[in-house]
């Protein structure tokens, strides 16, 4: 068995705690207009790696991180290589080794779940019709996931890309706190600032730039969104 791997960060610092091997693998079934990884749209290429591999690779680096960090996978959509995906994790488990994965959800990944010690959520849209139209995918599945993730207790952190014009104002801000209110295990909660970063990618790959026209959100901006949404969450009188 081989998964399809697009690249592999060995000092990664934002994608879960503590130093963390990040494997971005290759294969989504999304198409976000925010998307900064147009290059891991494609199933089935890139390097390929067996689970065995994978942990071999990840050992080299276990002392770097130790118990403080772990593994990230991440995408493109890492659920939609399931075996692959669920062998590597039970290898990973068996080492000692905290696992993470970063995913907006597929569905049939229940067992999965089980040899995952943190799920970093992405929220791309809280209403059918937005997420229709900012993803181009139902977005039945990702909260059918996400109701999973509650089943199954698995800790969360949250993470939403703020977007100008879209969703920088306050009254998707305090939407979004009422959906997170009613989650449980949420850790952590990160509001992300759009960036442009990756038009050079969709140049060199002919491919549209869905955003085109609309400017980096501000960095403190983002982080005034983030405090008020941290406030409504913790304030038990709204």
């Amino acid at each position: 068995m081989k998964g399809y791997i697009h690249s592999i960060e060995t000092l990664g610092l934002v994608d879960g705690p503590g130093i963390r091997v990040v494997i971005f693998m290759q294969g989504c079934d999304k198409r976000c207009k925010f998307c900064h990884n147009p290059d891991t749209w494609k199933c089935n290429v890139g390097n390929t790696m067996t689970p065995k591999e994978v942990l071999d690779f990840v050992l080299k680096y276990k002392n770097y991180f130790d118990n403080n960090g772990g593994v990230t996978f991440s995408g493109g959509e890492p659920l939609l290589q399931k075996e692959f995906l669920l062998e590597t994790l039970k290898l990973l488990k068996d080492n000692g080794i905290h696992t993470c994965i970063d995913t907006a959800g597929v569905i049939g990944s229940d067992e999965i779940l089980d040899y995952v010690d943190l799920v970093l959520f992405d929220i791309k849209a809280l209403e059918a019709n937005k997420y229709k139209d900012l993803v181009g995918t139902n977005i039945k599945e990702n909260i059918d996931f996400l109701d999973l993730c509650q089943k199954k207790n698995n800790k969360l952190w949250i993470r939403q890309v703020i977007i100008p014009t879209i969703n920088d104002n306050i009254s998707y801000i305090k939407q979004l706190g009422d959906f997170i209110k009613k989650l449980n295990n949420v850790e952590k909660v990160e509001l992300l600032p759009y960036h442009t970063k990756a038009i050079p990618k969709y140049k060199r790959l002919g491919i549209n730039y869905p955003l085109d026209g609309i400017e980096d959100m501000d960095i403190n901006e983002c982080q005034k969104l983030n405090n008020l949404l941290l406030d409504y969450i913790n304030d038990k009188n709204t």
